[in-house]
């Protein structure tokens, strides 16, 4: 088989392990989408397109016209970039989300009535180094908007936990699990500690496969707070991240790719 990676880091610790187990008996190539170009030679049984940035989705999307699988598709990847869209799909489709407003700019946000209590602002485009911040005074917001005055925006009120975050990656049929403290703490977000699937609440591990099932995604992440007793509030969606330190993700991720090249991007979520 030939696996295509659409990527600008080939040796980022998942790909590079993944690519470890797939050579010498296929062939893995590096596509990158800061130069390369539309398909004009012979495409791979399958492409991974582990990057967001626009030319990525552009050269995802090219290679999709032209009858290439691509594990997430370009639009998947897409809708998990605009957190309002994000937000508004889960809504709909009942999944515990939290309850997101949407602003033009900081400048918009910080002009109006100042939040009843403490909130979480955060770019509306996901990115890396995109703004993620917990938000309990007029001067706090006052400060970000003189920051950057022109980011788009979305506001979900603060949920208290218990100070660490689940973060859920899912990879094919397998879901990873691992406890990281919140990067809204005051120290700072700390190290992932595995957890193992068991240790889940009830129930998180079926509603993890609903979120891929709803946005049409084979490799993602989802961040969920536990607010007491179990109960899940969803707070992000990432298309294809990076799954560190997970033993057996890089596994699970070559099975993935020969499973959707071998029948040439068949996917049971679609």
């Amino acid at each position: 088989m030939r696996i295509g990676l659409i990527t600008s880091t080939p040796g980022h610790p998942l790909l590079a392990a993944t690519t470890a187990l797939l050579t010498p008996g296929h062939q893995v190539v590096h596509l990158d989408p800061d130069t390369a170009t539309a398909p004009t030679g012979p495409l791979a049984d399958v492409h991974l397109l582990k990057a967001r940035t626009p030319r990525a989705l552009e050269l995802a999307a090219a290679l999709e016209r032209h009858g290439a699988p691509v594990v997430n598709t370009a639009a998947a990847t897409a809708l998990c970039q605009d957190r309002t869209a994000m937000a508004d799909l889960a809504l709909r489709a009942g999944l515990p989300f939290a309850p997101t407003r949407t602003f033009p700019t900081l400048a918009d946000l910080a002009a109006g009535p100042p939040p009843a209590g403490p909130v979480v602002v955060k770019s509306r485009h996901s990115r890396r180094h995109d703004l993620v911040a917990l938000v309990d005074s007029a001067a706090r917001l006052r400060e970000l908007a003189a920051s950057a005055p022109r980011e788009p925006v979305v506001v979900q009120d603060f949920a208290p936990s218990s100070g660490d975050d689940h973060k859920l990656w899912v990879v094919g049929d397998h879901v990873f699990a691992a406890l990281r403290r919140s990067e809204l703490s005051p120290e700072g977000q700390g190290p992932s500690r595995p957890l193992p699937e068991g240790g889940l609440p009830p129930g998180w591990a079926g509603l993890v496969r609903r979120v891929g099932e709803l946005f049409a995604l084979d490799v993602y992440g989802v961040d969920i707070l536990d607010t007491g007793d179990g109960t899940p509030l969803i707070v992000d969606i990432n298309a294809f991240p990076g799954v560190r330190g997970q033993a057996g993700a890089p596994e699970a991720l070559a099975a993935l790719a020969l499973s959707r090249a071998g029948g040439k991007g068949t996917s049971p979520r679609r």
